[in-house]
């Protein structure tokens, strides 16, 4: 053959390989021995129940976290970061020229001192407000933070953000990302449980959504009236045997149609929760029965008073959820939006979680729990020292603020009996150990024995995490 048509015809067979022809070549070369290797791999790694417990990353305090999420934004002016300046500039007109809070109300503003007073608690000198006569009994246990800030002044935005990193939503919780990083320790229970209000918070239910991660991840909520879980306990005439030939034979259908359509997230979790609703029918009923607490500790969480009991019954069950393994359990006191009649709202809200918050972490100690379960207390953001006119005159609120917020933590491993960070003399603008809420998010995975650099999940092209793009340590908060 010519030597010059050899060539052409060999460079032509090149051009003519295209990317199906490439891949397909693989099949009989070497890269078809890696390809199988992780096929392989992966299929082993399915065969594990994403549930299953995990070594944490770091070495830590804390096994488990109870969330305190106070929707609405409470204000930090009128809880633990009073600002005496105001009541010098009471009523006092005030413009704020260009500010991102300056079309949340029309007319002119003014100042608005607190209605309340305050008054330092504990060894530690920290502020407190009067109407919360007893946290300021274990207010040496508590970090209180300062300087974070937030970056949206929406409520739903705002929401998202403090719970999943994301303002937009469709990303994880918190709650789902400490699942997938130290797994379940009790598989007769969720790992991940929220406990909220009959009406759900702004945002709904992706404030505690698995988002890209596994479906078993998502949070659990319990209901706040009737019974906690609905159908927990099977119809008359059906017996657990019966259920579980049931569970078999449906398991058996599903099991079929994964093999064949392999990689069906939703279908997996939806088996695994068929088996652990089979598995609560035996705990949950005891567990969420509190009346056989004695009566010493229901009156700490306040459960029999009016004002005190159902926020009381959250904080006691919460104990109980994580005395048998649950790792994030979310509760939540809606309400905090108090753009007007401050002291009466405000008011109300602190007399209803007082005395079950700081019941929760007495009980937590005087059992030795304290130290490893970290417990955190915020809102989605702070309030303004000031306030627009309504109709009758000033309004006695405030509106929302991003850029100072309370924060407070205790047990875990946390810095107790220290307060951290500033704002400045109006309360408006965290000045000192700024952070944003990435880097608050870090800190409490970092308290749990989890980096957020290494707790990723790949997703849409790259490899996500908690922090989105990244955070740091807030060091003064560790102990």
């Amino acid at each position: 053959m010519n030597k010059n048509l050899f060539h052409l015809r060999n460079a032509h067979a090149a051009r003519a390989l295209n990317r199906r022809d490439f891949l397909y070549g693989l099949g009989s070369s070497i890269g078809a021995v890696a390809f199988s290797s992780l096929l392989m791999q992966e299929a082993g790694e399915a065969a594990l129940s994403p549930m299953n417990p995990k070594v944490p990353m770091l070495a830590s305090k804390a096994k488990a976290c109870i969330f305190l999420m106070m929707e609405g934004g409470p204000s930090h002016i009128d809880t633990f970061d009073p600002k005496p300046k105001l009541n010098e500039l009471h009523l006092q007109k005030f413009e704020r020229a260009g500010s991102q809070f300056s079309a949340m109300s029309s007319g002119n503003r003014y100042y608005v001192r607190s209605p309340f007073e305050s008054r330092q608690v504990g060894e530690s000198g920290a502020d407190m407000c009067l109407p919360f006569n007893h946290l300021g009994e274990v207010a040496d246990e508590i970090c209180f933070y300062r300087g974070c800030q937030g970056e949206s002044v929406n409520h739903p935005t705002a929401m998202y953000h403090m719970n999943t990193g994301n303002r937009f939503g469709g990303d994880p919780a918190i709650g789902a990302w400490v699942t997938h990083g130290l797994g379940s320790i009790n598989s007769n229970l969720p790992a991940f449980i929220v406990l909220p209000e009959l009406a759900y918070p702004q945002g709904g239910a992706s404030n505690w959504s698995n988002g890209f991660l596994p479906a078993q991840y998502q949070g659990t909520p319990l209901r706040s009236a009737g019974s906690p879980i609905l159908d927990i306990n099977p119809p008359p005439g059906v017996s657990r045997y019966h259920q579980r030939e049931s569970l078999d034979l449906l398991e058996s259908f599903n099991q079929s149609h994964l093999e064949k359509h392999p990689g069906h997230d939703e279908l997996s979790a939806r088996m695994d929760n068929y088996e652990l609703a089979f598995r609560m029918q035996m705990e949950v009923p005891e567990l969420i029965d509190i009346e056989n607490e004695d009566e010493r500790t229901k009156e700490l969480y306040g459960i029999g008073a009016s004002e005190t009991d159902a926020f009381g019954r959250k904080c006691l069950l919460a104990r109980r959820l994580v005395e048998q393994g649950v790792r994030f359990v979310q509760i939540y006191s809606g309400g905090w939006d108090s753009h007007d009649f401050l002291e009466r709202a405000h008011g109300t809200l602190i007399r209803s979680i007082d005395k079950p918050i700081a019941g929760l972490i007495k009980d937590l100690k005087r059992r030795g729990m304290l130290e490893e379960t970290l417990i955190v207390w915020c809102g989605e953001f702070g309030r303004t020292p000031d306030n627009g006119v309504r109709e009758g005159g000033v309004a006695y609120g405030r509106d929302h603020n991003p850029d100072a917020m309370a924060v407070w933590m205790a047990g875990g491993g946390v810095r107790a009996g220290h307060v951290i960070g500033a704002t400045d003399e109006l309360g408006e603008k965290a000045i000192d150990v700024v952070h944003p809420i990435k880097d608050l998010h870090v800190t409490l995975l970092h308290l749990l024995g989890l980096d957020d650099n290494k707790l990723t999940y790949f997703h849409g092209g790259r490899y996500k995490q908690l922090s989105q793009t990244g955070g740091s340590v807030i060091r003064e908060l560790i102990a």
